[in-house]
């Protein structure tokens, strides 16, 4: 199957597409109203808004560097998980897009990399925390598994909410370990809560589609021994139609469903040449990759 993710309404229904993701709320901060006839998707824990409104909502590491977007690696502004009014409101806008359509996708979910957040609240219930279970606060490993729990209990909370199919981004990394360092994703545990797994693999042309190959084929081992599906979200915007379609020849060995991002009309016209060319469903093999 292929889907749209997309900020514009009418592009859900566009009939080249078997289902569509509309952004309720994005890293940005705008907000929109969930639809009946879409996955509502929530960006949870990236809003620059709100970190522009509220900075003491923003996590920090150990030397107190705020996870904003002027800083390196973040191409947004971070919320810090452990903040219980935010966590409130988000899961608030689950009950409503779960309202409007049962199946609902968190994006964004986690914490910003390995070293945040140090903020008084997460070292106060870190601490807390290692003290029920006898465990010693100085520990890394402790405050990694306290982490995950934080995100955890969150997906949880808005899993209660959502009667239909539950969607979880994860970041494009299937090295083990990486993604419960980085953000506090158990991937077993979040299993037990999410039916569908989506990474978004982008890039401005898949000239080449090697690494696409390899990082998906990671995915699907990381994967494997946990009930849950796994779809591929590709960039649309401005990549050149062949390219594309090699791209997603490649994502469609490896994942259940391929997803477009943010350009309905360039990812309708390349399904549509696929149809015509009788590429759909087309053999791939690895050497291809180096195309």
């Amino acid at each position: 199957m292929y889907g749209v993710v997309t900020r514009n309404e009418e592009e859900v229904d566009w009939p080249e597409f078997d289902r569509g993701f509309y952004e309720v709320k994005d890293v940005t901060g705008r907000a929109a109203e969930p639809l009946s006839n879409a996955v509502n998707m929530i960006s949870c824990f990236g809003d620059n808004a709100a970190a522009n409104e509220s900075p003491e909502l923003v996590p920090v590491d150990g030397e107190g560097n705020p996870a904003t977007r002027d800083r390196t690696y973040f191409d947004w502004a971070y919320i810090c998980p452990t903040n219980e009014k935010y966590r409130a409101g988000l899961l608030e806008i689950v009950e409503d897009a779960a309202a409007a359509n049962g199946d609902v996708r968190l994006d964004d979910v986690g914490f910003p990399r390995d070293e945040y957040c140090r903020c008084d609240r997460c070292t106060s219930q870190f601490e807390a925390w290692a003290d029920d279970r006898g465990r010693d606060a100085d520990d890394e490993e402790a405050w990694f598994e306290w982490r995950a729990e934080v995100i955890t209990d969150f997906v949880a909370d808005a899993a209660e909410r959502v009667p239909g199919r539950l969607y979880l981004t994860l970041y494009p990394d299937p090295y083990p370990g990486h993604l419960y360092r980085r953000a506090g994703l158990d991937i077993e545990a979040l299993s037990e809560y999410v039916d569908e797994f989506v990474v978004p693999l982008y890039d401005t042309n898949y000239g080449t589609t090697y690494w696409l190959e390899t990082i998906a084929r990671g995915f699907v081992s990381l994967l494997e021994p946990y009930d849950a599906d796994f779809s591929l979200e590709l960039y649309a915007v401005n990549v050149d139609v062949d390219d594309l379609i090699h791209a997603i020849e490649v994502a469609d060995e490896y994942a259940k469903d391929v997803l477009f991002g943010y350009d309905a009309s360039n990812a309708a016209a390349t399904l549509r040449r696929m149809t015509a060319d009788g590429s759909r469903g087309k053999s791939y093999h690895p050497e291809d990759a180096t195309r």
